[in-house]
């Protein structure tokens, strides 16, 4: 094994020279999670929004589950949509199964109980505070859904960031559905777990610090957008 301060000059090397395969899996990975997000997004969005204005038996109930869904396991995430995309699986002919469409379906589902959680508070809270004025314009549930939403869209893209966040950094779900295979599905947070074991370090580092790199980048987007927020209703 190499010595650390060698490791971390070949892995600042690589980062440099933007390496082909540097540059390949972190793509593969921002690609991944991205899809995977917008997907989430699209079904969380208007669940969140919808959760927050209904009114109906069990309600805190679903409220609970969908919070509790928040700390799901990745590793359960996985196994579950590796089932469902086996051969034995009910959707084993579409052969996804280690594909970066499995990959996205696992991320998707593991973020979309954390986008429609924030996403539902964010509009609750919206609502308490615009309620009267809204039904004094005769807006219906739709109408005051769609428009909290607009109003609110600042800080729900803060919760949209916060997803992609928690999807790009996720190993052990991309893991089980991928398989993790050089140059089809493998991701920084799989390549990291597979470099350290090889003992190559330089490219695990390298990959460490362009991982790091985005979620410190995703989070001070986050706090912008929030501050910005802040000021627009402030």
């Amino acid at each position: 094994m190499q010595e650390i301060p060698q490791s971390f000059s070949l892995a600042l090397s690589l980062i440099a020279s933007l390496d082909a395969n540097l540059l390949a899996i972190a793509g593969l990975s921002l690609r991944v999670s991205g899809v995977a997000v917008l997907l989430a997004a699209l079904l969380a969005l208007p669940l969140g929004a919808w959760l927050a204005l209904a009114r109906f038996p069990g309600r805190q109930g679903v409220i609970a589950v969908l919070n509790g869904m928040m700390g799901l396991p990745p590793v359960v995430v996985g196994l579950l949509v590796y089932l469902l995309l086996s051969r034995a699986g009910p959707l084993g002919s579409l052969g996804m199964l280690f594909t970066p469409s499995a990959m996205v379906v696992a991320q998707a589902l593991l973020i979309f109980p954390i986008i429609a959680a924030l996403v539902r508070q964010v509009i609750e809270d919206a609502w308490g505070e615009y309620r009267e004025q809204l039904l004094s314009l005769n807006a219906s549930r739709g109408q005051a859904m769609m428009a909290l939403l607009f109003d609110m869209r600042f800080t729900l893209i803060t919760a949209v960031l916060a997803g992609f966040g928690r999807a790009i950094a996720e190993v052990g779900a991309v893991m089980i559905v991928g398989g993790n295979i050089d140059g089809v599905t493998r991701v920084m947070t799989t390549a990291i777990a597979l470099e350290t074991s090889k003992g190559d370090l330089p490219l695990a580092l390298a990959l460490g610090v362009v991982l790091i790199a985005m979620v410190v980048v995703i989070n001070l987007a986050a706090q912008g957008i929030k501050t910005l927020a802040m000021r627009k209703h402030g």
